[in-house]
């Protein structure tokens, strides 16, 4: 999944005035008993609120409904489908039936016609989306009658039915657009249970109640995501009664438990932090240079002290409590490993301890968001081991304004992760197709062996045998390392202990904006 610090377009619609603005200390619940407008502190904002651009494809999104959406144990469920999927042809063909009564925030019905749109226009190479890969066995998507949508499958997918969590889009407004530029962009109508009222870039969004939502009326009739970067001052804003409510590192969240007014709620994830080693740098290009920082990493000890225990050390991209997750492949540092790795691939100790070979010294830059203090501490820590096997890695801070061009090249401090199904998360991570298509692929990794047990585990129906594939993946990866995997994290959010409905799911690597206690935000009632 994308690790860029997500930027957003200011939009032209006035704030409702029924939003209290979240710029101001009367913007939170003040003294935490009132059930009026709530307002939360998210680390980042989407690019776009258009689905076509990828909003919402994993699911809650405010503004939109897919054909189906998940509980809060993942379980698939009807939303704007009546019930689910009906699968024939041996897994090719899937055909939902939709609910009665849907209409847009505009008024308009939802038909057919918009499902078919929106699928269409995601897969149109003209649409600069990068999740295409991820609806590559679609065939073809058409309507059958006045409320009936048949996907025609070009190959079996096993995980297909939870791929169309996908929102939906009103062909009669998105349809009139450029969907790379248009103003549904940033001016989005969806089925959803809220309508967006205004979106101040890098400072806030706000939402009010959708009249016209097929679910009922939420309780929580408004709310204001405030866009706060730094996580201190989320910290901060949350303390002094700004926010009601925000995502925070461990660190920062453990200084609000002697608070009886605020709630600590953890949520487990597939999110992990890793560093990419692009193919096309002299020194992380180097298999050997790879698999000896591997070696070198202390996992155990950056769970326990960056995340205060709360995550897991991270063996691959599938956390260890993963069915799919390759059990064996764990392993501590071993300093002693790497250095053997090193000897034996000709990278000798200088006199400064660094090693060289060939005259190039085993060296390079490690880039991380600036802001992110649980990244900037991961990559302390990592230049810090990789320094123990003789490897100097000079890590620097930086906007992903300045990330982005340089990481085809230069390493990042990433974060990834997708739940749901191993193909989910690993195809876009690592097979060689994607290399270098925007977030995909990060490290440019290519690997064969990998690249079949990709397509295999994505191919194949048989159970048994995508077990198969994806242990061979993770065991390719232990020997040839597109990246050094340090910590599965969980997310900690801390609210005001007024509402009554707060649950949290297991999460991907994108988190806070639409995930944490708020997912089901429509769902909260007051406190009695």
């Amino acid at each position: 999944m994308s690790t860029r610090r997500i930027r957003g377009a200011a939009v032209t619609a006035a704030l409702a005035a029924a939003v209290t603005a979240c710029s101001a200390p009367s913007g939170g619940s003040g003294d935490g008993k009132s059930a009026g407008p709530v307002v939360l502190g998210v680390a980042s904002e989407p690019d776009t609120l258009s689905p076509l651009l990828g909003y919402g494809k994993d699911g809650n999104s405010k503004i939109f409904d897919g054909l189906l959406a998940r509980d809060a144990d993942l379980k698939l469920k009807p939303a704007l489908a009546s019930a689910l999927p009906k699968i024939t042809d041996g897994g090719r063909t899937y055909t939902y039936t939709l609910r009665d009564g849907v209409e847009f925030s505009d008024g308009e019905p939802l038909t057919p016609a918009d499902v078919v749109y929106t699928y269409r226009t995601a897969l149109d190479p003209k649409t600069n989306n990068t999740f295409k890969s991820e609806l590559d066995a679609v065939e073809e998507v058409k309507a059958s009658g006045d409320d009936k949508v048949v996907f025609t499958l070009k190959y079996p997918y096993a995980p297909f039915a939870a791929r169309t969590v996908l929102p939906i889009v009103p062909e009669h407004i998105a349809g009139e657009q450029d969907p790379n530029t248009g103003s549904f962009n940033t001016e989005p109508v969806g089925t959803g249970p809220y309508v967006l009222t205004g979106w101040s870039k890098g400072e806030k969004l706000s939402f009010k109640a959708n009249p016209r939502y097929w679910g009922g009326k939420p309780a929580v009739k408004a709310f204001t995501v405030a866009v706060i970067a730094d996580d201190d001052v989320r910290a901060t804003r949350l303390r002094s009664g700004d926010l009601d409510g925000a995502v925070l590192p461990p660190n920062l969240a453990a200084t609000f438990k002697g608070d009886d007014a605020k709630r600590t709620y953890e949520a487990r994830s597939y999110d992990f932090r890793a560093v990419t080693l692009p193919t096309g740098n002299k020194v992380t290009g180097d298999r050997a240079i790879r698999r000896a920082l591997d070696a070198a990493v202390d996992r155990e000890t950056m769970t326990a002290k960056i995340l205060d225990g709360a995550g897991r050390p991270a063996y691959g991209p599938l956390p260890v409590d993963d069915p799919a997750f390759s059990k064996g492949i764990e392993r501590a540092q071993d300093l002693g490993k790497a250095g053997k790795i090193l000897d034996e691939a000709g990278w000798k100790p200088g006199e400064d301890g660094i090693r060289t070979r060939d005259g190039q010294q085993a060296a390079f830059t490690l880039l991380y968001p600036s802001g992110d203090k649980v990244r900037q501490d991961h990559a302390l820590a990592y230049a810090s081991d990789a320094k123990k096997a003789g490897i100097d890695v000079k890590v620097e801070s930086a906007t992903w304004e300045v990330i982005e061009p340089r990481m085809k090249d230069t390493a990042v401090l990433a974060g990834f992760g997708s739940t749901g199904d191993p193909d989910f998360g690993l195809y876009t991570l690592l097979h060689s197709s994607l290399a270098g298509d925007g977030f995909n692929n990060m490290a440019r990794y290519d690997n064969p062996a990998v690249d079949r047990a990709l397509d295999k585990g994505r191919r194949s129906q048989d159970p048994a045998e995508r077990t198969s594939a994806y242990d061979t993946l993770q065991r390719a990866l232990v020997q040839d390392p597109g990246y050094t995997f340090l910590t599965h994290i969980d997310h900690l959010y801390v609210l005001a202990d007024r509402w009554d409905g707060l649950t949290t799911q297991l999460e991907p690597h994108e988190h806070g904006f639409a995930s944490g206690p708020w997912w089901n935000i429509e769902d909260w009632q007051p406190k009695k």
